[in-house]
């Protein structure tokens, strides 16, 4: 089966958006940029597997617009024919040495499968490479998987490799669709950005590694999948546990974070338990080692209709437990008005 054989399929192309009109770029992120240096049409199984998407795939037959696009609107595919000569292989190499349009999934389709060809594609930095080996259902199946491998890896936070706030959202509407009583716990570090101050960015990163290593240590070691740990940027993370766990699960992080942090500062710091540093007008003053705060939000006396109301509360709670001294963790005990103090629906 040859991957270009239909001549017909050209009323597929939408024509090309101009890529400086602001208005037609917001409307591009869901389609797919396809490029052929020969001006080869879309193949049939793509055409349908596109159409069953629900997507739109737009032809550009200029690689340097190609680059303007992806740079402009991150569409959701590329894909690129390995038959058009060299020139697709360059933007396929281009396209991957940009840490911001390498994130963009990128896929190759050629007439003919040899190991060294594929090989090529590959070291170029290409996300898949599709040849007449597989038959049509299996190429769409391959498309089907590179896009569920990229969903999974732009969901993650690159620097700890947890789950980010789409997967963060996505859990926590879990729990509310499954009646679970549940305690969504916001965790910032206090005194961190004078910490990079004094030190350095990569000291910083490193603390937030270990931060992330504890939440997911502690939550996991207790839990199992019973916990969830997300991690929101920065200093910031979101780890959700059941109800009851809560005094045992915060407990033991801030107990294993007030041992091992100390140990992230020189050994004059760390003897004197502060350092001095400069506040925003340039003023010295005492700096304490840095502690933790857990802001938590829980349904136990609220009803909650979507997940932006506990993010929401979620933030203003860590706002309040970091105005308290020291590691703690603070639970909002306020309920709705509409339901009795054992969680259950009052009379209206």
């Amino acid at each position: 089966m040859r991957l270009f054989d239909n001549p017909g399929i050209r009323g597929l192309s939408l024509g090309a958006l101009d890529p400086y009109v602001r208005r037609q770029v917001r409307g591009t992120r869901p389609t797919i940029l396809f490029f052929s240096a020969a001006g080869r049409t879309v193949p049939d199984f793509l055409a349908r597997w596109v159409n069953g998407k629900g997507l739109t795939i737009v032809p550009v037959p200029d690689p340097a617009d190609v680059e303007q696009r992806v740079l402009r609107s991150l569409p959701q595919l590329v894909v690129i024919d390995a038959d058009g000569g060299p020139q697709g292989l360059a933007l396929c190499a281009r396209l991957k040495a940009d840490s911001y349009s390498a994130i963009v999934p990128l896929a190759v389709l050629t007439s003919r499968h040899t190991t060294d060809r594929v090989q090529e594609w590959f070291s170029a930095g290409a996300d898949e490479v599709i040849s007449p080996l597989f038959e049509p259902t299996e190429q769409a199946s391959r498309l089907d998987g590179l896009m569920t491998r990229t969903a999974r890896d732009v969901a993650v936070n690159p620097s700890t490799r947890l789950p980010g706030t789409t997967e963060i959202e996505r859990e926590i509407r879990r729990r509310m669709e499954n009646g679970e009583l549940f305690a969504v716990c916001y965790a910032d570090l206090d005194h961190f950005k004078e910490y990079n101050d004094r030190y350095s960015y990569n000291d910083g990163d490193r603390v937030i590694y270990i931060l992330s290593r504890i939440l997911h240590d502690v939550v996991k070691g207790l839990l199992g999948n019973r916990g969830f740990i997300g991690h929101i940027g920065g200093d910031d993370f979101i780890f959700i546990i059941p109800f009851d766990a809560i005094p045992d699960v915060c407990g033991e992080v801030l107990e294993v974070f007030d041992t091992l942090i100390p140990y992230q500062y020189n050994e004059q710091d760390r003897r004197a338990g502060y350092y001095f540093g400069k506040d925003r007008r340039g003023q010295l003053h005492r700096v304490p080692l840095m502690t933790l705060s857990i802001g938590i939000v829980t349904n136990q006396h609220r009803r909650f209709a979507h997940p932006a109301q506990v993010s929401e509360l979620a933030t203003e709670m860590k706002s309040y437990a970091k105005t308290q001294p020291g590691s703690v963790f603070v639970v909002d005990r306020r309920h709705d008005p509409e339901l009795d103090d054992d969680g259950t629906a009052g009379p209206r």
